[in-house]
């Protein structure tokens, strides 16, 4: 697949974003379909058509989500995503962050560029304050992933969320624009 420059929200060195659109429905799927194992049992993205027609509508169409595929530079490949979901303004101006990597490109940094990118999207274009990301205790990718973007561990929620058929435990995680790009000691990257 040939690289969209102009339809990039946001461009990194290695990856792009840009969002959903009805023609990703086949590679997405593929793409989920075949991060099945890397996914479960925290993700479960759309495996089909019909699914992934209505996810994207709903990523599109609603104004308290924005979601950002995850585009791989220079040759536009889907290698993950990043939704910015419950968005809330007024005096919250606060999103939660829902994303997943395509096994292919898993363990390339890929999803760090991306996430660096959706947050300056978010505290820029978005105008929002604060991005949460609720994460289950045994997911360590994830919670490595949201580590090395800056956020910062508030919290631990029982029963936190509906996931696998279940009520999954989860770590809260935040970060504002004030404490963007600052590491762990409260020290400027």
């Amino acid at each position: 697949m040939a690289e969209q420059t102009g339809a990039y929200t946001a461009a990194g060195r290695r990856v792009a974003l840009r969002p959903f659109a009805p023609g990703d429905g086949a590679e997405f799927t593929a793409r989920a379909r075949e991060s099945t194992g890397l996914h479960r049992p925290w993700l479960f993205p759309p495996l089909t058509a019909e699914a992934y027609a209505d996810y994207a509508r709903r990523l599109t169409e609603d104004p308290a989500r924005a979601g950002f595929l995850v585009c791989e530079r220079p040759t536009g490949a889907l290698a993950g995503f990043v939704n910015v979901n419950n968005i809330v303004g007024g005096a919250f101006q606060c999103g939660a962050l829902g994303y997943g990597a395509f096994a292919h490109a898993a363990g390339r940094g890929l999803m760090g560029e991306a996430l660096r990118l959706v947050i300056a999207h978010a505290f820029g274009p978005l105008g929002l304050h604060r991005l949460e990301a609720n994460v289950q205790p045994g997911n360590t990718a994830s919670l490595a992933l949201v580590r090395s973007a800056g956020f910062r561990r508030e919290g631990f929620s029982p029963d936190f969320l509906h996931v696998d058929g279940a009520w999954r435990d989860h770590e809260r995680w935040a970060l504002t624009r004030e404490s963007a790009g600052r590491d762990a000691s409260g020290a400027r990257r």
